[in-house]
């Protein structure tokens, strides 16, 4: 079977791999759309000399039908449209129990992370217990299956811990697969969204998606202008969806007294002056990482019930040969979301 994997310094290629059997308790998936996330990127530009799983097929956004069950599945059926939880977890302790493997108790060298530890859905198939299993409704296409097993639902996740509404305007940090996400599910919402990217071709798709307004921050300051927006007070609430020093500080800096805020991107650093910034605005700040197993099931059918247009999120969608000339096009982060498909 092919599959893909990152060499280091911008390189991708497409190698053979054995198609191997699930065991007892496991699902082999016959992938059928496997998301390009901005997260992949650190792997994708990391140095070559550093990379140390370069035989691990990457993909964390899996999304197909289930092809072989292991002995003793019962969770699936032979077919079933399903999308991945991309953590193994013990599956015993607290967290995994709620659906929140990535907060497993339990690290071992059993406690995988599919598309880093262990191969994702960047090739035809992969093998990963049934339990990590959520139904795909049959109203979405697999594509919107990928999206929601991981950038979408971390964008969902993030808005329901700000009980956004249609009282709110929120300002959405970063017009990449996940901000992008946010915006169309806070709109879904009811929410007034201000949207924020330094691209011009995203936050063009940011404004077809019902963003109200765009600020582009190469053209002033961003918290000035959204202050301008919202009555000279600022947004109600706002998601970070860059993961960096000075989106963070502006989603901060950005919102009205007694706001909120949830942070999303990942990596890098922020400096915050506690006093003016987060103390005497009554500012609520709130961490969010990717979803539950519950959640990533809620979020697809909230997308199903509020008719969210996940799908004029992709505006690429390549076969698993073309994967390394899309990673490079990818790696520009002026797109929609980017998929490797099985169609």
């Amino acid at each position: 079977m092919k599959g893909v994997v990152f060499l280091g310094d911008r390189q991708a290629e497409v190698r053979e791999f054995e198609d191997v059997g699930p065991g007892p308790g496991e699902v082999r998936i016959r992938l059928r759309s496997s998301g390009m996330c901005g997260s992949d990127l650190h792997s994708y530009r990391q140095p070559a000399a550093e990379r140390s799983n370069v035989d691990i097929r990457p993909g964390h956004e899996p999304c197909g039908e289930v092809a072989e069950l292991g002995a003793g599945v019962t969770e699936v059926s032979l077919g079933d449209r399903v999308m991945i939880h991309h953590y193994k977890g013990c599956g015993h302790c607290r967290y995994c129990r709620e659906g929140y493997n990535q907060l497993c108790q339990n690290p071992g060298p059993e406690n995988l992370y599919y598309g880093g530890s262990a191969h994702g859905g960047h090739g035809e198939t992969m093998v990963c217990p049934a339990r990590l299993c959520v139904p795909l409704p049959d109203e979405l296409t697999f594509d919107e299956g990928a999206m929601l097993a991981c950038g979408s639902s971390t964008a969902w996740l993030a808005l329901e811990k700000m009980a956004v509404s249609g009282r709110d305007t929120v300002a959405i940090f970063g017009q990449g697969p996940v901000g992008l996400a946010g915006t169309m599910l806070a709109v879904a919402m009811g929410a007034r969204v201000i949207a924020v990217d330094l691209s011009d071709a995203r936050l063009a798709m940011a404004t077809k998606a019902g963003a109200a307004e765009v600020v582009n921050p190469a053209n002033g300051d961003v918290t000035e202008r959204i202050r301008a927006l919202t009555n000279g007070e600022g947004a109600d609430a706002s998601l970070e969806a860059a993961g960096a020093q000075a989106t963070r500080k502006a989603a901060a800096t950005s919102v009205r007294v007694f706001g909120r805020t949830a942070l999303v991107g990942e990596r890098g650093e922020v400096t915050w002056e506690a006093t003016p910034d987060i103390i005497h605005r009554h500012l609520t700040i709130y961490g969010s990482w990717t979803v539950s197993i519950p959640g990533m099931a809620e979020t697809a059918r909230f997308v199903v019930d509020k008719k969210v247009p996940l799908q004029s999120m992709v505006t690429g969608r390549v076969a698993i040969d073309d994967a390394p000339a899309a990673y490079e096009r990818f790696d520009k982060q002026d797109t929609g979301k980017m998929v490797i498909a099985w169609d």
